[in-house]
């Protein structure tokens, strides 16, 4: 090997290093944006299957572990126990006696058949989920049904469009003087 070749040898070494750390750079770069991006499409499109007809309202995520608002019982046909929960803006708001509900509240009513419990004969217990209804509180999104856009699942897929129709409608009729609320913070 002549002293040419030795030095040539040398000079691309350092060469073919500086390479490798750039690729390794643009890699450790690049794929953690592109798998972000790639489960944002997914989650994207699963919002959009999992969304509610008309307003397009998602579960929120971890409304399980929100603060309790009220509980309530509903009497026959439905035979149901019930809790509403909310979001740190929804709490602060009843808090504060706020009427109308700011932009960005959550309300979150959880069902189950109610039953009678087998360790305390006097007791009723909750048994199976029946729905999950949620109701968001943007006031420019939703102008046409008083700032609320309603969401009603079973087992986590939202119910057919009639349904939801029903939504608003009830909630004029009935609590429209209370920002369409029923739900009153418990004592």
């Amino acid at each position: 090997m002549t002293s040419t070749e030795t030095e040539e040898k040398r000079s691309s070494f350092p060469t073919v290093i500086v390479l490798a750390a750039i690729v390794i750079v643009v890699l450790l770069t690049c794929v953690p944006y592109l798998v972000t991006v790639a489960l944002a499409e997914e989650a994207a499109e699963r919002a959009t299957t999992d969304a509610s007809p008309i307003f397009g309202v998602t579960l929120p995520p971890g409304y399980k572990q929100w603060e309790l608002i009220a509980p309530a019982e509903e009497a026959a046909p439905l035979d149901e126990l019930r809790a509403v929960v909310g979001n740190q803006t929804a709490i602060d708001a009843y808090q504060a006696g706020k009427l109308p509900f700011p932009d960005g509240t959550i309300l979150v009513k959880r069902a189950w058949k109610r039953k009678q419990s087998s360790d305390f004969a006097s007791a009723t217990v909750p048994g199976a989920a029946t729905t999950v209804q949620v109701m968001v509180k943007d006031s420019q999104k939703y102008a046409a049904t008083g700032g609320w856009g309603f969401g009603r699942f079973i087992n986590g897929k939202p119910v057919d469009e009639a349904q939801h129709r029903t939504c608003f409608a009830c909630h004029e009729a009935r609590v429209k003087n209370r920002d369409y609320v029923f739900t009153r913070l418990a004592p």
